[in-house]
């Protein structure tokens, strides 16, 4: 059942936002990258169902994952037994370099905000809250995509998954962006679509507030831990 009210925003001072699948839809982004990649790499693409189910721990996580899925393909295993350097380690770092490059050229053009995110950021920050964007993606990827979205300007800190030694779900980007706010992590909201969001807020001592419509790795968002479900971010603004 949706837990609509429960979260009292009054003691809050500041809101931690995610970005994928919490303030935009970045699977077109993804999809366009990586196939471009596997391309370049002689290796069939991806459909987007499989990106929506390995995004959310990181790029490298995610082209480790997909890699591996499509070297395990008959059509390409049987090619791996003629080349045996076709392994994920050995195509890693090409894959890597030719997915930044291509992730950088169309960072932005096939994402989309989600409903409620302006009209939910505006209305935190008209509350007094601090707002900052902590992603898993990697910090210059953020960056450009939060300008090239209008987003930028809602923020005064961003912190991408290579800002800190650790990455969602461990507390410590939580803990390390809650001291750049100047915030207690009681006081600190998590805004975000995925369990590693819920497992870090919890570790952290933050309270945490997941939408319904994000990605979750495939699993329902609501066995994740919370302290409210909304529909939109906008919806964090109402008490019902």
């Amino acid at each position: 059942m949706l837990n609509s009210g429960g979260l009292d925003l009054r003691p809050l001072s500041a809101a931690i936002i995610d970005l994928d699948g919490t303030m935009v839809d970045t699977l077109g982004d993804f999809e366009v990258a990586l196939n471009r990649t596997f391309a370049d790499l002689m290796l069939p693409g991806v459909d987007r169902a499989a990106v929506a189910r390995t995004v959310g721990k990181g790029s490298e996580h995610l082209i480790r994952s997909l890699l591996a899925e499509q070297l395990a393909l008959p059509a390409v295993s049987g090619l791996g037994q003629v080349c045996p350097a076709r392994t994920v380690d050995a195509l890693f770092d090409s894959a890597w370099r030719r997915y930044q490059h291509h992730y950088l050229t169309i960072n932005g053009q096939f994402a989309d905000v989600f409903p409620g995110v302006i009209e939910g950021l505006e209305g935190l920050r008209a509350r007094g809250l601090r707002l900052a964007c902590l992603t898993n993606k990697p910090l210059a990827f953020a960056q450009g995509l939060l300008e090239t979205k209008g987003l930028a300007g809602y923020f005064v800190e961003v912190f991408g998954g290579d800002s800190f030694e650790r990455r969602k779900p461990d507390p410590l980007p939580l803990l390390k962006t809650c001291e750049a706010l100047g915030s207690e992590p009681a006081r600190t909201l998590m805004v975000g679509d995925s369990q590693n969001d819920a497992l870090a807020a919890r570790a952290a001592g933050c309270p945490v507030a997941l939408v319904t419509y994000g990605y979750n790795h495939g699993e329902p968002i609501e066995r994740s831990p919370h302290d409210r479900m909304v529909h939109s971010i906008a919806d964090l603004l109402s008490d019902t």
